[in-house]
């Protein structure tokens, strides 16, 4: 939510930027200054140079930046998908476990179904059904 308000603000900057060096509500000459003498004007300004390099050093190349935090964000999503996969897979463990300890019967029949063990006079048969 944080990038998409700060998006929007910095959206509304370089829209008011974006007017002033253009000067889109008139054409033609201003005071009698032209528009390029004032867009030129605008550009040679220390305070907007310094403005556009704080901003792309904020964006692009600061430890936190934008960019970075966006990065991070996504990876934080996909950690905390895969810690609910892992939870799952550890319920499903400890019930399987539960399981198995529950009495001999239950562990021989794992051991049967799984590895296909068996007693000396019994016979397996696997059948495999084709689709």
């Amino acid at each position: 939510m944080f990038i998409k308000r700060g998006m929007k603000c910095l959206s509304l900057f370089f829209l008011r930027v974006y007017c002033i060096i253009f000067d889109l509500k008139q054409s033609g000459m201003e005071n009698g200054i032209p528009n390029r003498k004032k867009w030129y004007r605008v550009l040679k300004n220390r305070y907007f140079i310094a403005s556009l390099l704080f901003l792309a050093w904020i964006v692009f190349f600061d430890e936190n930046s934008f960019v970075s935090h966006a990065e991070n964000k996504r990876r934080l999503n996909e950690l905390v998908r895969q810690k609910e996969y892992y939870l799952e897979r550890i319920k499903e463990d400890e019930q399987k476990l539960e399981d198995l300890n529950a009495g001999k019967k239950e562990l021989e029949r794992f051991a049967r179904e799984q590895y296909f063990m068996s007693k000396p006079d019994e016979d397996i048969y696997i059948v495999v059904e084709e689709d």
